[in-house]
């Protein structure tokens, strides 16, 4: 055991990183990976990735070296109550990228066109004519994003966070522009670089405040930073510094109405690009408002909480109401997930131990939520050629069971119904609201806390909406196949995570309670 134990933490951060290198160097050096190739090691790679994630949760190993000698930086790696959610989330989203089939856009019916067969190698368009090209750099740009996430959630540094934040970033900006669902090139590089310029206004603001905070402790030691909470900067500084990596960390999340990127970005994303950007890279914003401004800057984010919170439920019932009227269904997927982490940064912002509890809860249930609905969509994409819901189709009750079963699922939870995990995660935060931590005025978040509810009432009413137009009803025709092999795996074992996390919420709040304990007592905070 002591051997696994060792090992499992190296394997954890190098294997997908180790594996995305091979298989660029493959694609690029001598003939190319068959697809099938490259897919069975990059699923290879993520199985690995996710028993290490499981041993490495279970077991506590650590890992700590030097990096950069003169600037004290180390490279610092292990996991507490309040990372190993994440890393067990990463770990999973992982397998459920690399199984879930890749969907070029010219083997879609609307690109295919009638009585056209399709396509069996990946293609690209390049001046109106199909190029071929392998999946290897695909599945590479996959893993790093695993990996570079990996290290965000594990590391104890603040500059190897930064540096591990941004790793995710242009494979990200690889898989949207050159594997993205869109059919025109344009489409793809517009979306891409919308990412990948908000995102890195993000970084800049980021690194400015993590420069900040190392220039006034010293350390760029994310634990020392918690310990000394604040008290090396005075209260003016610590506000401004605050409000700095809060704007920074706010596009990722993304807040409102730092969020315009993100419908665009998850409409052309290929459908594991959309899983990892909803269950996984959005999550390392929050967590980052925990770990940079929540645990080493209390008196800042205090100050700054009624704003945040406000623009929190400002995007809920800004993203409630989009849901109503967005006809594509990837894009309505993505303005619900605006909606859902609104939830998480008001839980943030309200300061109990609740509110952080709620928050890590959330972005768990939002995870598996969108990850299982980004899975399903994207199936009924490639089937439909277009995810416009005002095309005509079968319904899936009628013509696909299987289909039907796990939209119905995913939008119950998307509701935050009770016994889904949905339910914890929302309602923590409006309780957290309408009782918020000291140096927050009670009137105004308990205000807050009765619009986030009116948000939840959005919620119920878009996600009828949505099985309304696409499980229910009589029509059989045109069919599509229902969900078969990989796909049906992965969105049984996404639903069962659901149900697990709604019926049996005391498990991951267990996880979670040390951590957060830790968090409140450095804010002097009574838990609530």
């Amino acid at each position: 055991m002591n051997l696994v134990e060792d090992l499992a933490l190296p394997v954890l951060v190098l294997a997908p990183l180790v594996v995305s290198v091979w298989l660029l160097v493959a694609d690029r050096v001598g003939p190319p990976p068959r697809p099938g190739a490259s897919r069975g090691l990059a699923v290879l790679a993520a199985v690995l990735v996710a028993a290490a994630a499981v041993v490495v949760v279970w077991r506590r190993p650590g890992l700590e070296f030097t990096w950069i000698e003169s600037l004290g930086v180390q490279i610092d790696l292990g996991v507490d109550g309040l990372s190993a959610p994440f890393v067990l989330l990463t770990g999973l989203m992982a397998v459920v990228a690399t199984l879930v089939p890749y969907h070029d856009p010219l083997t879609d019916a609307r690109a295919r066109g009638p009585g056209q067969p399709e396509k069996t190698e990946p293609m690209d368009v390049e001046g109106g004519l199909p190029v071929p090209r392998s999946l290897a750099t695909y599945y590479a740009c996959l893993l790093v994003v695993v990996g570079g996430s990996l290290l965000t959630f594990l590391t104890r540094d603040a500059l190897v966070f930064f540096v591990a934040f941004e790793m995710v970033l242009v494979p990200m900006w690889v898989l949207v522009a050159r594997h993205g669902d869109a059919t025109t090139r344009a489409d793809r590089d517009g979306a891409a670089m919308r990412f990948l310029l908000f995102t890195a206004t993000g970084s800049m603001l980021m690194l400015i405040g993590i420069l900040a905070l190392w220039g006034a402790t010293g350390t760029t030691d994310l634990t020392r930073w918690a310990d000394l909470a604040g008290s090396s900067l005075d209260g003016g500084t610590q506000v401004i510094v605050a409000v700095i990596l809060l704007i920074g960390l706010g596009i990722k999340v993304p807040v409102w109405p730092l969020h315009t990127w993100l419908p665009w970005v998850h409409a052309t994303a290929p459908t594991a690009g959309s899983v990892l950007l909803a269950a996984v890279l959005l999550k390392m914003g929050a967590y980052g408002m925990i770990r940079l401004v929540a645990a080493p800057l209390p008196g800042g984010l205090a100050a700054a909480a009624p704003v945040l919170a406000g623009l929190a439920v400002t995007g809920i019932l800004w993203a409630g109401l989009a849901c109503l009227v967005e006809r594509d269904l990837k894009r309505l997927i993505a303005w619900a997930s605006i909606g859902h982490l609104g939830f998480v940064v008001l839980a943030i912002a309200a300061g109990t131990e609740t509110g952080l509890q709620a928050a890590v809860y959330g972005n768990m249930a939002h995870g598996l939520i969108s990850a299982l609905l980004f899975v399903l969509v994207g199936s009924l994409k490639h089937q439909w050629g277009g995810a416009d819901l005002a095309t005509a189709r079968a319904a899936l009750r009628e013509v696909s069971p299987r289909l039907g079963f796990a939209l119905v699922l995913g939008m119950a939870a998307a509701m935050g119904l009770p016994g889904l995990a949905g339910f914890w995660g929302e309602w923590g935060a409006i309780y957290a609201s309408w009782a918020p931590g000291p140096g927050r005025t009670e009137g105004w978040f308990r205000f807050f806390a009765v619009l986030a509810a009116l948000g939840a009432v959005l919620a119920v009413a878009y996600a009828v909406r949505v099985l309304r137009e696409v499980w229910a009803g009589d029509r059989r025709s045109p069919a599509i196949r229902d969900v078969r092999g990989a796909e049906l795996g992965v969105l049984v074992v996404l639903g069962v995570g659901i149900v697990a996390l709604g019926v049996y919420p005391v498990a991951l709040l267990d996880l979670t309670a040390p951590a957060v304990e830790g968090i409140i007592a450095h804010l002097g905070v009574v838990g609530r």
